[in-house]
């Protein structure tokens, strides 16, 4: 259970959102926009294949929905993070008994609550409007999703060290990051078409696990044991090692005084 000083990080981001269209309509909108353009698109993509071919909305739209999970898990962590960083609030909570482990998993907790409701939403477009249904994939999906939302968390958390070291103008270096996995990690297509060295990368990415795996499920084929066992690993480590640089960045905050002289302007 979580203590009363995780939970009240999550109650603070529910207060930001108590009042503020701005903030609750950014939980779904540009991923509602891209369920919807990919979902076009896919059914588009069927007209032109023909029958009896192959589904594109399972394929591409789920692998899109996917994608958007992990994207709304990682951003979710980093928005709580920034509303401190924003309003300048690290002193004031770092004043209180909480500690940095709690803090950290506050964060995650309130990307767990802002996630549900664009994944909600998300969901409900893609099943309401093009026919994709979460039972398609099947129990094993599970496991697969799980992944993409332990490393969401990892990369949430490295993001808000990054920001924590280097400033708040530093947040411009980190919103790229899933646009600059997103090739390596086979979301629309397998890791195979890829050159030699991308595939190289590839396979330091939990999600080109997922995506390989779910593909397979699609086709007909068994799990790769495996490659889920591979995917899961990997995101437990990168969320060690994240928590552990986070850690280490609050430290070296809190020993320069650098949590107290944030400077939007300079990333030095």
């Amino acid at each position: 259970m979580p203590s009363g000083r995780v939970l009240a990080i999550l109650l603070r981001q529910l207060y930001l959102m108590q009042g503020s269209f701005s903030r609750v309509f950014s939980l779904f909108a540009w991923i509602a926009v891209d369920m919807v353009l990919w979902g076009f698109l896919t059914r588009y993509l069927n007209t032109v294949a023909g029958s009896g071919r192959i589904d594109f909305v399972p394929v591409l739209l789920g692998a899109v929905l996917l994608w958007d999970v992990f994207i709304r898990v990682m951003q979710g962590v980093m928005m709580a993070f920034f509303e401190d960083v924003w309003s300048r609030n690290f002193l004031n909570i770092f004043a209180t008994p909480i500690l940095i482990g709690e803090y950290a998993a506050g964060l995650v907790l309130a990307s767990v609550a802002t996630s549900v409701v664009g994944v909600a939403v998300i969901v409900a477009i893609a099943f309401t409007c093009f026919g994709l249904s979460p039972a398609i994939y099947g129990v094993m999906a599970a496991p697969f999703v799980s992944i993409l939302f332990l490393f969401g968390v990892a990369l949430g958390i490295f993001a808000s060290a990054i920001v924590l070291r280097f400033g708040p103008a530093s947040e411009w270096f980190i919103w790229p990051i899933p646009a600059l996995i997103s090739p390596f990690a086979g979301v629309l297509y397998p890791v195979s078409t890829l050159p030699g060295w991308m595939q190289g990368v590839a396979r330091f990415l939990p999600p080109s696990y997922v995506f390989e795996g779910l593909r397979s499920l699609i086709a007909g084929g068994a799990v790769s044991w495996k490659a889920l066992a591979a995917g899961a690993g990997l995101a437990a480590v990168y969320t060690v090692l994240a928590y552990a640089f986070f850690v280490r960045v609050y430290r070296h905050a809190l020993r320069t005084g650098l949590i107290a002289r944030y400077s939007a302007e300079s990333l030095t």
